[in-house]
């Protein structure tokens, strides 16, 4: 069965597809990616209801919808993450950009620093610093309507008593008031794609939510916006995170500077792309 999903994913495109079938018939299954590579070398026979369970999501991946929508959980840093249509599916990529947000607060000279996350989407970047950073308070910052009842399942299954969800828009000149001055950290994975960019992976193209990806005509639109939200919310000193994509880290560097913010500094992912600014409050 592995090999004849593997197959079918392979021939549909799918960029790994033998990890996608392993992970499939896990999900299926309820064993471990280890055991189905293991099952699938000793020629282990499954039940006819598994095999035609297995062979309905692989024609569901096939058809390129996103892995974590069949399953619905997509893995983060130490978290398993509720996802699905509506809510943007976090990558791997932005696990490195949380980091520097976790390594500033566990720096700040305070006994409880303020971490705040403008569009939080499914939670994954708040609630990463608010269980790595369990002294700190995390605020996570949403509004679209679609993808708000995942942010919530995934605060309330958290248990993170430290994160707050908050209702709101990151350009309302009025969101998180009583913030204001006090915030160490501000970070934000806004949508950045360019309006006539249109995404090569069906994934991202056909499942991915609008609001989450397009930021305008070229793409800055909502980094403009929260770099005026973060300098009203940060104290003098503080941190600011901005993800992005790999061509935009000289103008949103050039965009900061102009607002005020010191030390704008782009930094690459684990595959040399660049892929988050940051820069300090003044």
């Amino acid at each position: 069965m592995l090999s004849e999903v593997t197959q079918q994913l392979s021939d549909a495109g799918v960029p790994t597809p033998a990890v996608d079938a392993a992970l499939l018939i896990g999900f299926v299954t309820d064993a471990s990616r280890g055991r189905v590579q293991a099952m699938a070398l000793t020629d282990a026979s499954a039940d006819a209801s598994v095999v035609e369970k297995v062979r309905e999501l692989a024609s569901r991946r096939a058809a390129r919808e996103p892995l974590q929508h069949i399953t619905g959980t997509a893995a983060f840093r130490s978290l398993e993450l509720a996802v699905g249509p509506g809510v943007f599916v976090p990558r791997p990529e932005t696990e490195h950009v949380v980091q520097f947000a976790i390594d500033a607060l566990r720096q700040a000279a305070r006994p409880e620093p303020i971490a705040v996350d403008l569009g939080s989407g499914s939670g994954a970047i708040a609630l990463s610093l608010a269980v790595e950073v369990p002294h700190a308070r995390v605020f996570g910052v949403e509004k679209s309507a679609d993808a708000l009842p995942w942010t919530r399942r995934n605060f309330e299954a958290s248990g993170a008593a430290n994160a707050t969800l908050v209702e709101g828009d990151l350009v309302d000149p009025a969101l998180l008031a009583e913030l204001d001055g006090t915030v160490d950290v501000v970070i934000s994975n806004p949508p950045y794609v360019p309006a006539d960019a249109v995404p090569r992976d069906p994934e991202v193209r056909l499942f991915d939510p609008a609001m989450a990806l397009y930021g305008g005509p070229d793409g800055l639109d909502l980094v403009r916006a929260l770099s005026h939200t973060a300098l009203r919310l940060a104290h003098p000193g503080a941190l600011l995170v901005i993800e992005h994509g790999e061509l935009q880290g000289e103008e949103i560097r050039g965009i900061l500077a102009a607002d005020g913010w010191r030390a704008a500094s782009t930094h690459p992912d684990l595959t040399g792309r660049d892929r988050a600014t940051t820069a300090l409050r003044p």
